[in-house]
């Protein structure tokens, strides 16, 4: 069976009428020295029995330090990518990237040193072109771009 993953795309107009998402860079020392294909979109992992959609708000408030800002969310389907179904909605809406503060966890690290460190989940979140978010973004979430898109004026660019 695989894995299940829910989460909400939140986006919104720019000055110049395009879209911009906010999407959050993934946090620990495997990423630490990568930027493109190291964001994703705020995210988490939930079981049988739990409800998708409030274990994307709730990941959403985890991984940004703040709640969705607005409770109309729309559907955006499930995408498979690497062994995991992604379940994502979209959210209109506005957040101040630079005061985003992720939830942590913890990693031995270096490998095998038996030290515990703790690391961010996401260390940072930034507004992004939609242009920018397809270079930016993990492959398996890039589906979740067009599909937005599609909802927001039927196109896709």
């Amino acid at each position: 069976m695989a894995r299940t993953s829910a989460g909400v795309l939140l986006h919104r107009r720019a000055a110049d009428g395009g879209v911009e998402v906010l999407i959050g860079h993934m946090g620990g020392p495997f990423w630490a020295k990568k930027d493109d294909g190291a964001w994703s979109i705020p995210k988490g992992e939930y079981d049988d029995g739990q409800d998708p959609r409030a274990v994307a708000c709730r990941e959403f408030e985890e991984e940004l330090g703040a709640p969705v800002p607005t409770s109309d969310l729309v559907a955006l389907g499930d995408v498979r990518a690497g062994g995991k179904v992604l379940t994502m909605w979209a959210a209109e809406g506005d957040l101040d990237a630079e005061a985003c503060r992720s939830n942590t966890f913890l990693l031995e690290w270096p490998p095998r040193s038996g030290r515990m460190q703790e690391f961010p989940e996401m260390d940072r979140a930034a507004w992004v072109p939609i242009d920018v978010a397809r270079q930016k973004l993990v492959k398996g979430q890039l589906p979740f771009l067009d599909r937005l898109l599609t909802r927001i004026d039927g196109s896709v660019t």
